[in-house]
């Protein structure tokens, strides 16, 4: 069986950008780290506490997870 690779992409800068939030804002008002929602951010970090996922869901009051994450698959 062919495995495909997977791609997952988290989309803060792009809801940020939509919301007119700043990364600086956004940690004041979600109470992260600017480095942490920098690295999130910038898709640099390869795991995420679940602390942090629910505290931006929280902040940006999101209802999917597919508002955060994108997930491409190739082969």
């Amino acid at each position: 069986m062919e495995q495909s690779n997977v791609k997952i992409t988290i989309k803060l800068k792009e809801l940020l950008n939509q919301r007119g939030i700043t990364q600086q804002e956004f940690a004041e008002m979600s109470g992260l780290r600017t480095a942490t929602i920098s690295e999130i951010a910038n898709n640099q970090r390869t795991s995420i506490n679940k602390k942090h996922l629910e505290t931006i869901i929280q902040t940006l009051d999101l209802s999917s997870m597919d508002e955060l994450l994108s997930i491409e698959k190739s082969k």
